[in-house]
């Protein structure tokens, strides 16, 4: 197979490259896929946008691959704020491929409280700041540490704080792998979690494990049935046990998670009745993002509620009206204030009315966190797509210069 380049930034164009290699028609795509040739055809020219999981993972079992052939792998641009975050990823690899409880790495491990105050700095360096380069220097070192620490040889109760540590670093180390584009080292990462998870034996622990777990999943579109399930029982594992602020919010994430598998599989009384479990979890903890766990709060859910319209197919008018019951001065945390936003934009931009507005969603998108969204395949793909109807009254040089600091060709 010839393979596309990454100069190849949409999906669509992809996509034609995938179908004329296996030798199929638009009509045989489409009928597996469960589109129009129409909509097939027009996505392959950049005319429509390919931004949804349920849609890119049923063009990716039509067509026998991976959807990481689809959306493309890391993308390196000559922006700096795009590309040197992936500079963190060789260490990252070492730390966690080289690494197990049973044999941790050899070296010099600082003291439990110490790398306590370090975890909490790299918890806020990546949700808060979104700052992926100061993250990458960082957090490789304490990843070998807590091995150190979480070994049958430490202290018991040493032991114990390093096991709940390193579940929040490789949450830390699966969503940064992820981003920038590496879903081999996420999963590495999740694996790594759940071992530490078991081993503690905490609930909350566990479920965090599990959430992880189904983020990092492939996203074929069988394994969302599966990561449905693995959501679904561990939301059910913890209930009892969620007693406590950080519990709730495991628990009110897990219910997320599950609500976001029904959407994807479009499966809306699934996808109703976790997001109203979510909603009454948040009921029970502060609405302030940075005093949850993963920012679970009221306005989360809200934000929720606008990323699983988007993923049923809703566009223009009611995305809109979705962004508006979003209090933005509570996204806090810069990861979820532009996934919100990027969400938004690429919702609005169904519209062909509302080119403009959805413009400068994603240009407030990139200027709130851009490293972050600089390397979301969702974002590139928006930008891409409005990219073939731009106009200089539609934001045409905006997009521009959007589409140049992410490699989007212009």
């Amino acid at each position: 197979m010839s393979r596309t380049s990454d100069n190849d930034a949409t999906i669509g164009a992809r996509l034609r490259a995938l179908r004329l290699w296996r030798h199929m028609t638009l009509a045989e795509v489409a009928g597996l896929a469960g589109v129009s040739a129409a909509y097939l055809s027009m996505a392959e020219r950049g005319l429509r946008s390919v931004d949804r999981r349920s849609m890119i993972s049923a063009l990716a079992s039509a067509l026998r691959v991976s959807e990481t052939e689809l959306t493309g792998g890391p993308h390196f641009g000559s922006d700096p704020e795009q590309s040197a975050p992936h500079s963190a990823i060789p260490a990252l690899r070492v730390a966690l491929e080289t690494n197990s409880l049973s044999d941790p790495a050899e070296g010099y491990a600082r003291p439990v409280a110490d790398m306590a105050a370090e975890v909490t700095v790299i918890k806020k360096l990546y949700y808060q700041r979104c700052d992926y380069i100061s993250v990458g220097e960082r957090l490789p070192a304490i990843l070998d540490e807590l091995h150190v620490h979480a070994s049958p040889g430490a202290g018991e109760e040493d032991r114990k704080a390093a096991l709940g540590m390193l579940v929040e670093a490789c949450i830390t180390a699966g969503f940064m792998a992820k981003d920038l584009g590496y879903p081999d080292l996420a999963h590495v990462a999740a694996l790594h979690a759940e071992d530490a998870a078991r081993v503690l034996g905490d609930p909350a622990a566990l479920g965090k494990a599990a959430f992880l777990r189904f983020h990092m999943a492939p996203r074929e579109i069988r394994a969302w049935d599966r990561a449905l399930a693995v959501a679904e029982r561990a939301a059910g594992t913890l209930e009892p046990h969620a007693n406590n602020d950080e519990a709730v919010s495991v628990l009110g994430l897990l219910t997320l998670s599950a609500a976001l598998a029904g959407a994807v599989l479009q499966r809306g009384p699934v996808m109703d009745h976790w997001l109203a479990q979510s909603s009454d979890l948040a009921e029970r903890v502060p609405d302030e993002m940075t005093a949850n766990w993963q920012s679970f709060c009221s306005t989360n859910v809200a934000v929720w509620r606008t990323t699983l319209a988007v993923e049923r197919g809703e566009g223009g008018g009611k995305i809109a009206e979705l962004a508006r019951t979003v209090d933005e001065r509570k996204l806090t945390t810069r990861t979820r204030r532009a996934d919100f936003l990027v969400d938004v934009g690429r919702g609005v931009a169904r519209d062909p009315k509302a080119r403009a507005e959805a413009v400068g969603w994603m240009r407030r998108a990139e200027e709130t966190a851009p490293q972050r969204v600089r390397n979301y395949a969702p974002a590139r793909e928006a930008v891409g797509y409005l990219m073939t109807r731009a106009t200089a009254t539609a934001g045409g040089r905006e997009l521009r210069g959007m589409a140049a600091r992410m490699g989007v060709s212009h």
